[in-house]
């Protein structure tokens, strides 16, 4: 076992400085005209953001499957970025080009509320495998309606334009973001990361089992508080600024893991990190690919995503035979 954040963080010391660099117009301070203005303006602001919510998924991501003690979970499975996305697209109903802020108020009050409902459905729960089950099926069920709310919204969207611009939305990209959403996003997930590292002991203790946490005083309804508050805001704030970017939180965990003592409490912030760092190149390469128009950066970690998951479910596969 190594310790993970002096390399995290040296990798990332590496990956940020190039990212202010990279894209279709490599800067150049010596060649290209207005590179200050570019680099503090656009790029500086895009990185930070990159930085920004790939901590907040890969933080969460670490949580989830410490708690539901499931390799494959996803923050996606709480509802949370779904209820996100369907407050965002409900904004475009409202006029989002009359107020930039718009938007993301709308994620947010939608991430508010599909925390609220899991609160309501699991919150009051039995604990143990009963109630993570209900727990889990809950953000199940609460991914299900606002994605089928979502594609209604879509279906019956005012005009072709604003039906384009909910579906553009939706793939994820930190294209044209600015310092104002850096602002929005930061102190939520960072308040969410928090959240979640006081989670963190009592996470730790449920791999113990059950009983052996109860009886070294973790209490059930006050740990998922702490998990559905935490995942909220780091997931709601990354959504209300960038749509939907998936995957992170599933992958991440994994990678950081053989570099950890496998506690859950102890991969919580080197998964903020490696998502940080992930999300970086991946927005880093988006911007730099030769084609007609940017890719998504949601639609490309999509990409790395689906093959790993496949991945995992081979390994487990076999593991089980």
């Amino acid at each position: 076992m190594t310790r993970p954040i002096p390399l995290l963080l040296l990798l990332l010391a590496i990956a940020f400085p190039l990212s202010l660099l990279a894209g279709r117009v490599w800067l150049d301070f010596s060649a290209t005209p207005n590179a200050m203005v570019i680099l503090a303006e656009l790029r500086l602001p895009r990185s930070v953001l990159a930085l920004v919510i790939g901590a907040g998924l890969g933080a969460s991501g670490a949580a989830m499957q410490g708690y539901l003690r499931n390799p494959l979970a996803d923050p996606g499975l709480f509802g949370i970025a779904p209820g996100a996305a369907l407050g965002a697209v409900a904004s475009f109903w409202f006029g989002y080009a009359a107020s930039a802020w718009l938007l993301p108020l709308f994620a947010l009050a939608g991430a508010a509320g599909a925390m609220a409902l899991l609160a309501l459905i699991a919150g009051r729960t039995a604990s143990g495998t009963q109630g993570i089950a209900l727990f889990t099926l809950g953000g199940m069920m609460l991914a299900s309606l606002a994605g089928a709310l979502t594609s209604l919204m879509i279906s019956l969207a005012p005009n072709a334009f604003a039906m384009s611009e909910i579906v553009t939305w939706l793939m994820g990209a930190l294209t044209d973001r600015g310092w104002s959403e850096v602002w929005l996003a930061a102190p939520l997930t960072l308040a969410g990361i928090a959240c979640l590292l006081v989670a963190g002991k009592g996470l730790d203790a449920l791999t113990l089992g059950e009983a052996a946490a109860r009886s070294l005083g973790v209490r059930p309804g006050v740990l998922q508080i702490w998990l559905v508050a935490g995942v909220g805001l780091t997931v709601g704030s990354g959504v209300a600024v960038a749509g939907i970017i998936g995957f992170v939180g599933l992958v991440v965990p994994h990678l950081v893991r053989p570099l950890t003592d496998r506690r859950p409490s102890q991969l919580i912030l080197p998964s903020a990190m490696a998502g940080a760092l992930l999300v970086l190149v991946a927005d880093s390469v988006c911007r730099i690919l030769p084609l007609v128009t940017e890719l998504r950066l949601g639609i490309a970690l999509s990409l790395i995503g689906a093959p790993f998951f496949l991945h995992l479910l081979l390994r487990m596969r076999q593991g089980a035979m």
